[in-house]
C-alpha cells in the first residue's frame, strides 16, 4: 500500500528530506539536462522532483494513486495534480515526453498494467525514469523515511522488471549514499559522501534511478495459441469379397 500523502508531504519537508530531494534531483537532472518544449508526468509522489522543471517545460502533471491521496500542487499557482488509477491515465496515446515514477513502484498493486500504461502515454521517443529504493542499502530497511516501506528492488530486478514490460533500459545513476538519519552534523558532510560513494560504493546507495526508453517493436500481450488437432478414431470398413458369378 502506498505511503500516506500527508506523511510524504511531512518528510520533505523536513531537513532530511530536503537534502532527499537534492542528492537524487542532482542525478535525474544529469539524465534529463534539457527538458524545453517538453511535456512531463510524474507519477506515484514526483512533485518534490519536479518543481525545478516547471519553468522550461511546455506542461507538467502529477497523477497520484487513490490509496496514497493528492495534495494541491504547486501552492503558488493552478493545481497540476490529480487521482489517478494505475490502470487507466486520462490522457492520450503518445502524449508525453519524459515520466517520472517516485515511490510508486515499490507499492503499486498492479504493476505490470502500471507500466503498460505509463509506455501507452510516453511518446516514441520518450524517457521514463523509475526512482526505487535498492534491496541491499540501509534506506530501505529503515521505516523512518519512505524508502523504507514497499518492495525494493535490485539493479537486475529492475532491469528485468522494465525489459518485460516493453522498456529498453539505458541509463542508471544512484544516489542517497549516507546513512538514513536527519542528523544535521552528518548532512554538513554529505556532499563528500555522494561523491565517495558514487565511486567507491555503488552498491550502498540507497535509491537507483534508472533511465528507460520505449521499446516500439515488441510483442504484446502472450502469443496466440493454435488449437491442437484432434483425431477421431473411424471404424475400418472391412473388404467385402467378391461373390462367384452365378451360372
Amino acid at each position: 500500500m502506498p505511503h500516506d500523502v500527508v506523511d510524504l508531504h511531512g518528510f520533505y519537508r523536513s531537513r532530511q528530506g530536503q537534502w532527499t530531494r537534492r542528492a537524487i534531483y542532482e542525478q535525474l537532472r544529469q539524465l534529463w539536462p534539457d527538458t524545453r518544449d517538453m511535456r512531463l508526468l510524474g507519477v506515484g509522489y514526483a512533485t518534490p522532483y519536479l518543481r525545478p522543471f516547471l519553468a522550461a517545460s511546455e506542461r507538467v502533471l502529477a497523477f497520484m494513486p487513490p490509496a496514497q491521496g493528492a495534495v494541491h500542487w504547486p501552492a503558488e499557482g493552478p493545481n497540476r495534480v490529480c487521482l489517478a488509477e494505475e490502470a487507466g491515465f486520462p490522457l492520450p496515446e503518445s502524449s508525453i515526453d519524459r515520466v517520472l515514477m517516485v515511490h510508486c513502484v515499490e507499492h503499486a498493486d498492479e504493476l505490470r498494467r502500471l507500466l503498460r500504461e505509463i509506455w501507452r502515454v510516453l511518446s516514441p521517443n520518450g524517457r521514463v525514469v523509475v526512482i526505487v529504493p535498492n534491496r541491499h542499502s540501509l534506506w530501505s530497511w529503515s521505516e523512518t523515511t519512505p524508502f523504507g516501506h514497499g518492495q525494493p528492488f535490485t539493479g537486475t530486478q529492475l532491469n528485468r522488471l522494465l525489459r518485460d514490460n516493453m522498456f529498453l533500459p539505458m541509463s542508471s545513476r544512484r544516489a542517497l549514499f549516507i546513512p538514513p538519519t536527519g542528523r544535521r552534523w552528518l548532512l554538513r558532510w554529505s556532499n563528500g559522501w555522494e561523491a565517495l560513494g558514487r565511486r567507491y560504493f555503488h552498491a550502498l546507495a540507497g535509491v537507483m534511478v534508472l533511465e528507460a526508453g520505449k521499446q516500439l517493436y515488441a510483442a504484446t500481450g502472450t502469443p496466440e495459441r493454435r488449437a491442437r488437432p484432434v483425431y477421431l478414431p473411424v471404424a475400418n470398413p472391412v473388404a467385402r469379397t467378391a461373390e462367384p458369378p452365378s451360372a
